[in-house]
């Protein structure tokens, strides 16, 4: 048996108000729960999320602080071969 007089009241029906409307009920210390955002409107729930990487965040930290992919290496390094072999050839002409 609870202690007396130590305990919030209970509300067994409680009522989870969004913008107004009464979304859910549940229980709780408070009669009334007041959310700006539930699963209902929430864009992770309801399949409207936009992830959006527009400045290439990932890339743009990579090439601050030095960092490439191995693949990236390999790419400027086939570019690199590619200019070194194209100006030799030219100069062979001359």
């Amino acid at each position: 048996m609870p202690k007396k007089d130590i305990h919030p009241k209970w509300y067994p029906d409680a009522k989870v108000i969004c913008n107004g409307e009464v979304v859910m009920t549940t229980g709780s210390t408070q009669p009334e729960i007041h959310v700006d955002v539930w699963s209902g409107n929430h864009p992770f729930f309801t399949g409207t999320q936009k992830i959006l990487d527009t400045e290439g965040r990932v890339d743009r930290f990579m090439r601050k602080y030095g960092m490439s992919s191995p693949n990236e290496d390999s790419v400027k390094e086939t570019k690199q071969e590619s200019k070194k072999t194209a100006e030799d050839s030219l100069s062979e002409e001359s």
